[in-house]
């Protein structure tokens, strides 16, 4: 080839994964040996060690080897080819896999079975009930699809989502959701959104709290101008055990997790803490982990060897005040149309444990019962 060419890529750098002490060589051909290569590192000039890096030339063939992979080495990797002529870039993501940081049930069947065949501690209570609240467009309501999906044998596509889009919130009514024949019931609310500068939007946190107490009835509508009170018609003045919520489930996205507003940050900090003050457990679905993460995009079995992933866990931890191991992160249902067993097995972990601690709740309730008779 002229040594006048611009020089282009006759092929590019590939993305590459690499477990923790191996080797990865990130490599690319050009259309010409006559220019100079420069190997940036997240957009700064890498700095080549001995022992760490080796460039090489061959040809019009040029590559990275990164010895000894560490979390460091973790990074957007860049090459800059350049002569009289022109300059051309291409880049390519070095993903590290971590050691498991977390076990992950890789069989569905047994955790199936457990659920369908769970009883509650106390005959008093017909059914555990979940609330689920997060920011529009976090996945509540695909949370309850996928788990439908899960154990009715079909992808159940009834309960309308937030849209993307629109940022708008379909769900309006506190309406009651059971998952097959299993003795749950989940509850889903009107998206929270920020109200900086504007006007009351999104659902109210008295309604959430109107909610843990049991004074909200079934397919109550959501009114963002006004709240549930005592002198509505429909309000539980005296609720039982069955009309109260179990467990509060935070549904936050992975992807938007560092953009939401503060304001949506503080109310649910606040609804947590009205939870606490009720002894309600609490934990956190952490959703679109595929959009944050290529690993686990390409397989969700590899969630606990992700780095970016324990990342989003830590930040969300910190926002919210959660310990990280009541967060689970999970992916949802979207446009798959067969049955997928690694997303079912993150979704029945998840449920496992809130199902577990709404028990702990009832035996609670339950011991507190028995010490007034």
């Amino acid at each position: 080839m002229d040594s006048n060419s611009e020089p282009e890529f006759i092929y590019v750098l590939g993305n590459k994964t690499v477990k923790t002490g191996q080797t990865v060589t990130l490599s690319c051909e050009a259309n010409t040996s006559e220019v100079t290569a420069k190997w940036e590192k997240a957009g700064y000039r890498l700095q080549c060690v001995e022992g760490k890096h080796r460039v090489h030339k061959k040809g019009t063939r040029f590559s990275l080897e990164i010895m000894n992979a560490k979390q460091e080495d973790e990074a957007n990797y860049t090459i800059t080819l350049q002569n009289h002529s022109g300059s051309v870039s291409c880049s390519a993501m070095v993903t590290v896999e971590l050691t498991d940081w977390r076990p992950l049930e890789t069989q569905q069947e047994p955790m199936i079975m457990a659920l369908k065949n769970f009883k509650i501690c106390s005959g008093e209570v017909r059914e555990l009930r979940f609330l689920l609240h997060g920011p529009i467009g976090a996945g509540k309501s695909s949370i309850i699809n996928t788990l439908k999906s899960i154990f009715e044998g079909h992808q159940f596509i009834n309960c309308l989502t937030g849209s993307d889009s629109t940022g708008t919130s379909f769900t309006t009514k506190y309406e009651k959701f059971t998952i097959g024949t299993l003795p749950f019931a989940f509850y889903d609310v009107m998206g929270l959104e920020s109200n900086e500068g504007k006007q009351s939007r999104g659902v109210r946190i008295d309604d959430i709290i109107n909610a843990f107490k049991g004074h909200i009835p079934d397919n109550y509508k959501f009114r963002e101008d006004m709240p549930m009170i005592e002198e509505h018609r429909d309000y539980i003045t005296s609720p039982t055990i069955n009309n109260k919520i179990h467990c509060l489930v935070s549904v936050i996205p992975a992807d938007r997790l560092s953009m939401m507003s503060e304001d949506v940050i503080n109310k649910m900090r606040n609804i947590r803490a009205e939870a606490s003050k009720l002894g309600i457990p609490q934990l956190v679905f952490m959703t679109r982990v595929d959009k944050v993460c290529e690993l686990t995009s390409e397989n969700l079995g590899k969630i606990y060897q992700s780095k970016k992933i324990r990342e989003k866990i830590t930040m969300c931890s910190n926002k919210l005040g959660v310990t990280e191991n009541c967060i689970f992160p999970v992916k949802n249902y979207h446009n798959e149309i067969r049955s997928n067993e690694q997303l079912n097995c993150l979704a029945l972990q998840a449920l496992t444990q809130i199902v577990y601690s709404a028990n702990d709740y009832i035996k609670r309730w339950s011991s507190r019962q028995k010490q007034f008779e």
